[in-house]
């Protein structure tokens, strides 16, 4: 949470995001500094949006530019879960009834 108590629709992502994807990897011995250094990167990425456009994101990180797509064929090969495997879950949870709630 971000210095209220209550938990916001980014609180809620990102919770999301931190245990089924960011927190294995940055708290794995065998993920090398650059692999942390990218999570963390994306983790400041979504923070400077708002709910829709952490959404936004996680969709633009799926389909890809050159450098996401590089960077999920790392996180691939060292085995860790990424954007793509989780895209289920996300897709139902995170939607635009959701959204609006």
């Amino acid at each position: 949470m971000r210095g209220d108590l209550r938990v916001t629709k980014e609180d809620e992502i990102m919770m999301f995001l931190h245990e089924r994807v960011f927190d294995p990897i940055l708290k794995s011995p065998k993920a090398t500094a650059d692999l942390k250094q990218g999570v963390r990167l994306t983790i400041a990425r979504m923070w400077e949006r708002d709910a829709a456009g952490m959404i936004k994101f996680y969709w633009s990180t799926i389909v890809g530019t050159e450098r996401s797509i590089d960077f999920a064929a790392q996180l691939r090969e060292a085995g860790f879960i990424r954007f793509e495997e989780v895209i289920d879950e996300f897709r139902k949870r995170f939607n635009d009834d959701w959204l609006r709630g």
